[in-house]
């Protein structure tokens, strides 16, 4: 493995994490706590970069892959991982998937929710 590109996720990564942590805190101050706000916002303004920076790629910027692997995966892999699943709901419609593109969203969303949901009853049970 690229030792150049490990370290391209390691530091995107962790400013990707403090980004996140730094924009939940200033929108829980702005708009209070009986909304998650902040996550929504990082969702959906991860999303948004992510979409800029892979159009941008195929259109005009060559992007290395360690500039990819910085900010893709490593910056918004930290910010918001809600970003690569729109990524990946993306290239199966753009592909002509649409159908397991809603099933991808159906079965994400649903399986996710399921697990947090298992995991908690589970602990409060044995716990």
């Amino acid at each position: 493995m690229n030792p150049l590109l490990l370290l391209a996720v390691f530091v995107g990564g962790g400013t990707g994490s403090l980004a996140r942590h730094y924009s939940i805190l200033a929108a829980t101050k702005l708009f209070g706590e009986a909304f998650p706000y902040g996550t929504l916002f990082v969702n959906v303004l991860g999303s948004f970069i992510i979409g800029v920076i892979i159009e941008t790629g195929a259109l005009k910027w060559q992007v290395s892959p360690e500039m990819k692997a910085l900010l893709v995966t490593g910056f918004l892999g930290g910010f918001t991982t809600f970003s690569a699943f729109s990524l990946d709901v993306l290239k199966l419609t753009d592909t002509g998937h649409a159908l397991a593109a809603a099933a991808y969203v159906a079965a994400s969303v649903f399986l996710s929710l399921l697990a947090v949901f298992a995991a908690t009853h589970l602990l409060r049970a044995v716990l």
